[in-house]
């Protein structure tokens, strides 16, 4: 598996760095281990998430759970599209965001896995 080598990563979570906007997605690997996503439930625009807390909630056929964020910030934008057709995460996870978000804490974004160090946890996680 290769990871795209822009990006960050926490467990599930992909992150994208613009000057001190990141954008959050969720991972192709961690969409694979609830497979088809038929419901998400979407961060608030101006919505304030600290690191560690739950910025996006999925439900599946089988499995529902909370995403937590690996960076703090206001909710800039939010993906609405995904509302209404959950099953993009799936089909394109890399191009599917979930939201975009001002960073309030930048130097958090360092701590962040690169794609290396993601793919080694993968297989060490996931196998």
């Amino acid at each position: 598996m290769a990871l795209p080598k822009n990006l960050r990563y926490s467990e599930y979570v992909w992150v994208k760095l613009d000057g001190g906007v990141a954008t959050l997605g969720i991972t192709d690997y961690g969409l694979k281990q609830v497979k088809e996503i038929v419901f998400i439930d979407l961060p608030k625009k101006g919505q304030k998430i600290a690191r560690g807390d739950t910025f996006v909630s999925l439900e599946s056929v089988k499995w529902s759970g909370h995403i937590k964020s690996p960076v703090s910030g206001l909710v800039s934008a939010v993906n609405d599209a995904l509302f209404d057709e959950p099953e993009k995460l799936n089909r394109d996870p890399f191009n599917s965001w979930v939201c975009k978000m001002t960073l309030s804490k930048p130097d958090e974004f360092a701590a962040i896995m690169d794609s290396p160090a993601a793919e080694k946890w993968v297989k060490e996680n996931l196998g």
